[in-house]
């Protein structure tokens, strides 16, 4: 499963997941203002999208599937907050979701998002990388957290 499936594939299936405990387990209702939602939904884009804009500007691979053909160490920019921005800006679309259905079994989704992309994922990512780049990934990994 390691680095399978595209991590943009992986959200838009947890947001089905969380769909579909909505429609089947349907429980405590979460009144959530719907312009909260489209809050937290422009903050997933705008953390998403530093993400992806410092990657291109430097010119580097966005490849999730394969990591080792990465040309540069990213610390700048967005990199400085989180490891991992377009993950955490794909989190962000994913708790928006769930805000927007209004349901606490949709909101309960995320938590299993973040355990799938840390074990399957983010770990394998970071493997590669620390072998790659050696002590200034582990600095890097010191100085920033993986999420926030």
């Amino acid at each position: 499963m390691a680095l399978k499936i595209p991590p943009l594939f992986l959200t838009l299936l947890f947001m089905l997941l969380a769909w579909l405990l909505a429609q089947l387990l349907p429980d405590v209702v979460l009144v959530v203002p719907l312009p909260f939602s489209l809050l937290v939904a422009m903050a997933g884009v705008v953390v998403c999208g530093a993400g992806v804009v410092k990657f291109r500007r430097l010119g580097t691979t966005m490849n999730p599937i394969d990591p080792t053909g990465s040309s540069l160490l990213v610390t700048t920019g967005i990199y400085r907050i989180s490891r991992n921005p377009m993950y955490l800006g794909f989190l962000f679309l994913l708790m928006a979701w769930s805000l927007y259905l209004g349901l606490l079994t949709a909101l309960l989704v995320s938590p299993a998002f973040v355990l799938y992309m840390d074990r399957f994922q983010i770990s394998i990512e970071e493997q590669a990388l620390a072998s790659r780049y050696g002590d200034a990934y582990q600095d890097y990994m010191c100085r920033v957290r993986r999420w926030l």
